[in-house]
């Protein structure tokens, strides 16, 4: 080993100003509310399972360092698109150049651009839609419903995806996710691809529904899962992003001690968020964590951090520190 003999040495010499600074703060708030017998939420936005999210936030499963997910309908199935298509991905370095006319040409070949990365069309939408598609049939048809994300675990924990397997299983984040049955949070699941295609058939009439549990029943699925955990050091709220899937989950608070008059509650009792959204005219994204507050999400107590950067780079870091790599 070199002077560096681990990313936390590396970060406790560099990182001491700023925003570095700010994250290794939250770091050590994140390790000492898991010490302190904290339960965490991690939720995610943006494309982080596009980005290999995976490749940090599956060992942190594994290891029992996150207790609760909270995630777009994107970040659930592109997870498994990149474990069953990884090699059929292309890279654009140079998207910032495309014109108009690349961009169409990009989708008459069916890929489907993310930043700098293209999924494929075939191998990732369709490879999974023939599978999901028979599992949310013969619930239809038996009369059965369940979540968006209890439909992929039965996918997956069926081995059907296996023969398509392109990346070390290790490094999908829902593969750790299924085999310990993580409770997981999947808000606005109607607007993603996967969803898109299940209204689809029930369109075509081919599926009700119903089949699928909606988001008022995630919501009143959270209500109980909080009070039943959030006893003692409470729970923790690890926001990487802005947007629904962090939105949703953070309301459960408020919603049970204002609509619910549930008034011994306990606010969220550790708050981070990595975000590069600006505070402008309305931004909750971009909000400070104090505003939360006035919401009845946060006590004046609850430590806050908040991490103005790309979540890409900063939050495999943090969870380096955690996992002590």
């Amino acid at each position: 080993m070199g002077k560096y003999g681990s990313i936390r040495e590396f970060m406790s010499t560099n990182y001491l100003h700023f925003n570095a600074a700010a994250m290794v703060d939250a770091a050590k708030g994140y390790e000492t509310h898991l010490m302190e017998g904290g339960k965490m939420m991690i939720t995610l936005a943006g494309a982080m399972s596009t980005a290999e999210l995976g490749i940090s936030l599956a060992e942190m499963i594994r290891q029992g360092k996150v207790d609760i997910i909270s995630c777009t309908g994107a970040n659930l199935e592109e997870d498994l698109m990149n474990l069953v298509a990884h090699d059929h991905y292309k890279r654009v370095p140079n998207y910032r150049d495309l014109t108009p006319q690349d961009e169409w040409d990009l989708l008459e070949k069916g890929w489907n651009r993310v930043t700098d990365t293209c999924i494929p069309e075939e191998e990732a939408f369709r490879r999974l839609q023939k599978h999901i598609h028979k599992l949310w049939k013969d619930a239809d048809t038996s009369g059965e419903r369940y979540f968006p994300h209890e439909y992929m675990y039965k996918m997956i924990m069926s081995g059907v995806l296996e023969q398509y397997y392109q990346i070390d299983p290790k490094n999908s984040w829902m593969i750790a996710a299924a085999e310990r049955n993580l409770p997981i949070i999947v808000p606005g699941w109607e607007d993603s691809t996967m969803g898109n295609i299940f209204a689809s058939y029930c369109i075509k009439g081919d599926i009700k529904p119903s089949t699928m549990k909606s988001g008022i029943e995630y919501m009143t699925w959270l209500a109980k899962w909080y009070t039943d955990n959030s006893a003692g050091k409470g729970v923790g709220f690890f926001q990487i992003g802005g947007g629904i899937a962090g939105d949703f989950p953070i309301c459960v608070v408020p919603m049970l001690y204002q609509d619910m008059e549930m008034h011994d509650v306990p606010f969220w009792s550790y708050f981070c968020q990595i975000s590069d959204s600006t505070t402008s005219y309305g931004s909750y994204s971009g909000a400070v964590p104090n505003e939360k507050i006035t919401w009845g999400k946060l006590d004046i107590n609850t430590p806050k951090f908040i991490v103005e950067s790309d979540a890409t780079i900063v939050a495999p870091l943090i969870f380096a520190w955690i996992l002590n790599q």
